[in-house]
């Protein structure tokens, strides 16, 4: 079997190689690794990195330094695949409205190569989108609690309205992706899927203030650097651990039932930022520094997946319980805290 990971250098990519690699599968992490996102963390960012790609090759994953906006070269590699996984983006709220081009270009075009490769090849396919295309009208349909914000139902399934409220690029780019995917196959009747997923967390994530927020927390707990929150600090969402992602991406090859799911923890998993912070803050036995600033543009004050679709059709649901999830991110912190200096930090 051979498997092409787009974005495979990164977070969930990685995780991806390596379970297929683990597999017995040929694996190709192809990565144009890009270095501007992390550049925003303050991290070690050659450090950060390469720190994936190096352990990546350690396995004997093939790596392929192209873009996934070279359609040509993407589907010279996708052609010789088995399975293609897309979990190339620009994921992050604020780089959206400050480089609308690069949101674009990476997230719309990007997609649409992928999903031509699907097409002209005929290759089981699924994509990362995001709960984020729903919209954050959500947040007239909460009400604040103690440490977090509460919704009645809890949990928001497919059928739920698409980009309302106040929208940003992301939106926009994120929404024409899954919607793209959709209309591949209605029209071409491919096997392949749109995942909306929730806020993924674990190992071999460099989360920043733009992006990734549960490691972002956990590295900075750790670092004894002080948090931001923007906002109450009562957001709240079904967090999903990269292992349980890795599973859904697995039982949709196994099942290839084409569609859109929504992919999460559901109630079981939903925690707001502050009640993250605490947790954190039990496992490492000290207190962190919590600096408050304004809620940013768009973001999203809450969201819990209904997954019953995914549970339905691909047989699949999420595991990993916060608690023991955040306990392994902290601990692969721990033992890399060399990538986490901040020069003057």
């Amino acid at each position: 079997m051979k498997v092409l990971v787009t974005g495979g250098c990164g977070f969930a990519g990685s995780h991806v190689c390596e379970h297929y690699k683990k597999n017995g599968a040929k694996v190709y992490a192809y990565d144009n690794l890009t270095k501007f996102e992390l550049r925003r963390t303050g991290y070690s960012t050659e450090k950060a990195r390469f720190h994936n790609l190096d352990y990546l090759k350690s396995i004997g994953v093939e790596i392929i330094k192209e873009d996934i906006r070279d359609a040509k070269t993407l589907e010279s590699y996708a052609k010789k695949s088995d399975f293609l996984i897309h979990t190339a983006a620009q994921p992050a709220m604020t780089i959206s409205w400050e480089d609308p081009e690069l949101d674009f270009t990476t997230n719309v075009v990007g997609t649409f190569n992928v999903l031509e490769c699907a097409r002209k090849f005929r290759i089981p396919t699924v994509s990362c989108a995001t709960i984020h295309i729903y919209g954050n009208k959500i947040k007239d349909e909460v009400k604040e609690g103690k440490t977090r914000y509460i919704r009645r139902p809890v949990e928001i399934d497919e059928n739920h309205p698409l980009v309302e409220g106040m929208l940003t690029p992301l939106h926009a780019s994120k929404h024409a992706a899954d919607l793209y995917f959709k209309t591949y196959i209605d029209t071409y009747k491919l096997p392949i899927a749109s995942f909306r997923l929730t806020g993924l967390y674990g190992s071999r994530q460099f989360g920043g203030e733009d992006h990734g927020w549960v490691a972002n927390f956990a590295i900075r707990s750790v670092m004894g650097y002080p948090l931001t929150i923007f906002g109450t600090g009562k957001q709240a969402r079904d967090i999903l651990h990269v292992s349980d992602l890795v599973r859904s991406f697995d039982a949709f090859y196994k099942t290839q039932k084409a569609g859109v799911y929504n992919i999460g923890g559901g109630k079981q998993t939903l925690i707001s930022l502050i009640e993250c912070i605490h947790m954190i803050e039990d496992i490492l036995g000290k207190k962190s520094e919590i600096k408050y600033q304004p809620s940013r543009m768009g973001d999203l004050v809450y969201f819990a997946c209904d997954t019953t679709k995914a549970k339905k059709r691909l047989r699949w649901s999420a595991k990993v319980m916060p608690r023991q999830g955040i306990e392994e991110l902290v601990d692969w912190v721990q033992k890399n805290t060399s990538l986490f200096e901040i020069k003057n930090g």
